[in-house]
């Protein structure tokens, strides 16, 4: 059942169509943060709202390394859930995601599929500083926010979409410019577009960098993946002595 605070929560959903969630949400859930993030391609995810900073990073090194709970919530459709990051059977899930996370205050990860029958359009993923699983509250509203986030984008209102992606900086997609930055790869390496994101994806890891700042220094020209070293910025005039 549903608590009184998660109903309130997902009437409002329901009738402001759309725009993000409520910012208790998090506290509702036990959570330290929230990540809503949408199907666009194949198994392909852009984040579409996010409680804050810790959230987003999170979504970034998944898409980044390709593993992780919410890219295997989307491929089975089932929830995943890790209520001890630090313990062994985590690394040995996601032996790239685990130390590469190590930096965040993330201690227990919880991602369910935005699913309906055999269509998945998302995952809803919930993060705690502290490990340890939901409480049987906490289970119960998770599971109503998924339901109703799923038919909310299943709904067939394109402007619920549109209304989610009008309230982000700019009213751009989370990851546009990665898109942005894989097209002109594509081009400059003469790679397919599957080939330059893996090439993106390679170097924003290898060199301990947001996949997102990797992609903006490419669309800036300050970065060609071509000998991967950024180009120098250009020099300031030098002053001439009267």
């Amino acid at each position: 059942m549903l608590s009184p605070e998660m109903t309130r929560i997902l009437r409002a959903l329901h009738t402001d169509v759309g725009s993000g969630l409520d910012a208790g949400c998090v506290s509702v859930l036990g959570m330290d943060h929230l990540v809503v993030s949408l199907v666009v391609e194949g198994r392909t995810t852009e984040q579409l709202w996010s409680s804050g900073s810790v959230g987003a990073l999170f979504e970034d090194l998944q898409f980044t390394l390709g593993q992780g709970p919410g890219p295997d919530a989307l491929r089975t459709s089932q929830a995943t859930v890790e209520h001890d990051v630090v313990a062994p059977g985590a690394s040995g899930r996601w032996p790239a995601l685990v130390p590469a996370m190590a930096h965040l205050p993330i201690g227990a990860m919880f991602c369910l599929p935005l699913a309906l029958g055999g269509i998945t359009v998302g995952v809803l993923t919930a993060l705690r500083a502290s490990p340890g699983p939901m409480s049987g509250q906490e289970t119960d509203d998770s599971l109503g926010l998924a339901a109703a986030l799923t038919l909310q984008f299943l709904g067939g209102a394109g402007s619920r979409f549109d209304a989610w992606v009008d309230a982000l900086p700019d009213g751009e997609l989370h990851r546009a410019v990665v898109h942005q930055a894989t097209g002109m790869l594509s081009v400059q390496l003469a790679l397919p577009l599957g080939e330059a994101l893996l090439r993106l994806r390679a170097y924003a890891y290898g060199h301990d960098r947001s996949i997102v700042e990797a992609a903006e220094d490419v669309v800036s020209r300050r970065l060609r993946l071509d000998d991967d070293r950024p180009e120098p910025e250009p020099e300031s005039p030098k002053e001439t002595k009267g």
